[in-house]
């Protein structure tokens, strides 16, 4: 499966994030993560619809967009209007409405990305394996930037490939959480192949450091 880098405007300088921007898509970089955080399912805050409508004008790379928040449902619509490409959100946030909110990520044009935070068993998303685009194990918890890879998630990858094969289906499996170069190809040989990498990426030579990643 083709390996695709998402760096994560988290960990942008937001003084230049458009020219950023620019810069890892022509360095190679197909996706784009959006980090969507409300305080609440996650203790930080981070940028809402207005961010990703203004960048949005100024690139055609392709949104992958994180929502970290509390009933999803409610601003699917939103967020597909402020030009997400695909939608993630967490088995956790749902609350019961796991198929619900896929159906309205559906309805509303986008991708259907489903996430799961490390403690959650892998077996939840299985249900849902038939109306997913890409499923999101997270290999840190979710809310902080730069946190160090959580070793157990290897094994928690290989399970979902393994769900993903067996259910016939051509779905994407991503990673989030302390991807850099040391932890990058422990992910692909477990199965990971869309890659998100926050300060990986904006630290330094952004074209070079997507370019060793890819």
């Amino acid at each position: 499966m083709k390996t695709i880098v998402a760096p994560s405007i988290l960990s942008a300088d937001f003084n230049i994030l458009g020219e950023q921007i620019k810069q890892v898509h022509e360095a190679g970089a197909e996706y784009l993560h959006i980090d969507v955080m409300d305080g609440k399912f996650v203790p930080s805050i981070s940028f809402g619809m207005p961010v990703i409508k203004s960048i949005r004008k100024e690139t055609k790379i392709f949104f992958d967009v994180h929502l970290m928040i509390e009933e999803p449902i409610r601003y699917i619509k939103e967020f597909a209007d402020c030009g997400a490409d695909l939608i993630t959100f967490h088995y956790e946030a749902a609350e019961g409405k796991v198929q619900e909110t896929i159906d309205a990520i559906k309805a509303a044009g986008c991708k259907v990305g489903l996430s799961i935070k490390p403690k959650t068993p892998v077996d939840v998303i299985k249900p849902f394996l038939k109306d997913t685009d890409m499923i999101l194990v997270m290999t840190v918890e979710p809310g902080f930037g730069g946190q160090k890879y959580i070793p157990e998630s290897t094994e928690r990858i290989t399970k979902v490939r393994t769900m993903i094969t067996e259910s016939g289906r051509d779905i994407d499996l991503e990673v989030d959480g302390g991807i850099n170069s040391e932890t990058f190809e422990t992910v692909k040989k477990a199965g990971a192949n869309v890659l998100v990498a926050g300060s990986a990426v904006f630290k330094g030579d952004i074209a070079a450091n997507v370019k060793s990643l890819l």
